[in-house]
């Protein structure tokens, strides 16, 4: 037996949904059927791909291997589509928390007079390598560099820090703020994907309390509600506008890396053109 679509469909709808009842319900077939995919792609490989309980639903270490493997084979099979309908090609590039800030709208705009034959998604996936790894990006817009292989990636400017806040914390009077100021309340932060953390500061001046997040929209939600400050690069801080949050910056802070990357084996065919366009808006 072959793998088909809907073995992989059904797979990563009971990973996303958590359940194959709300799996069968997400792909209009029932919940037998979706069982039936999965034990089917199960038996093809080889390999056990979850744990089931009676109440959960967990991957197994074969079963994330081949969950990155099947989101990209359906990420593909999506892009086909699209590009058999529409004529063109589509180049997806993800970032996790901003994607260019105040330069986004110009890039799409340089891109459209420049790359006319190819589409252009922005995807905000959080992940590390923003959908890299995940098979789901082709070019990733990258704050911090993660610890992964068979990455390649090009520096493509800086970006200012910015110090996020609370409208009544008192820093908000202040036109700029210093890395001492910042470090005097807690400190959101995402360890996982966030442009900044606590080796900004020396050892001695560290904030004292953190408060961990998920992604952006956790560490705004935080902050806003005044029980922490937060540290990010310019781009958040014009790409995120909230009610209750204010931003400013951070005068001694150095400033932020900002990357393009690509999977090292597999670059897509106008990567240069990438890089020049991305590389334009920093100049």
């Amino acid at each position: 037996m072959d793998i088909e679509l809907r073995h992989l469909r059904s797979f990563v709808s009971v990973i996303d949904t958590g359940t194959f009842t709300d799996a069968g319900i997400e792909l209009g077939i029932s919940q037998t059927a979706v069982s039936r995919n999965v034990a089917a792609l199960e038996s093809i490989l080889l390999i056990r791909l979850l744990h089931r309980t009676t109440r959960t639903v967990s991957l197994t270490p074969d079963g994330e291997r081949v969950l990155r493997h099947a989101r990209r084979a359906l990420a593909v099979v999506g892009d086909l589509r699209q590009e058999a309908l529409a004529g063109v090609s589509t180049l997806r590039v993800g970032y996790a928390w901003s994607a260019l800030g105040r330069y986004t709208p110009e890039f799409q705009r340089r891109w459209a007079e420049a790359l006319p034959h190819h589409e252009l998604r922005l995807t905000r996936i959080n992940t590390p390598t923003a959908g890299l790894a995940e098979g789901t990006s082709d070019v990733v817009i990258l704050r911090r560099l993660p610890d992964v292989a068979n990455l390649d990636l090009v520096l493509i400017g800086t970006e200012k820090r910015y110090c996020a806040m609370a409208v009544g914390d008192p820093l908000a009077a202040r036109r700029t703020v210093t890395l001492a100021h910042v470090a005097a309340a807690p400190l959101a932060i995402d360890h996982r994907t966030g442009s900044t953390q606590l080796d900004l500061w020396p050892d001695a001046g560290q904030p004292r309390n953190t408060i961990p997040t998920t992604d952006v929209d956790d560490w705004l939600t935080v902050i806003s509600s005044g029980k922490a400050r937060g540290v990010t690069a310019q781009s958040t801080a014009h790409q995120y506008r909230r009610q209750g949050l204010t931003y400013r910056p951070i005068r001694d802070a150095a400033p932020v890396p900002v990357y393009a990357a690509w999977t090292r084996t597999d670059p897509p065919a106008i990567l240069q053109d990438i890089i020049v366009l991305l590389a334009g808006l920093y100049r």
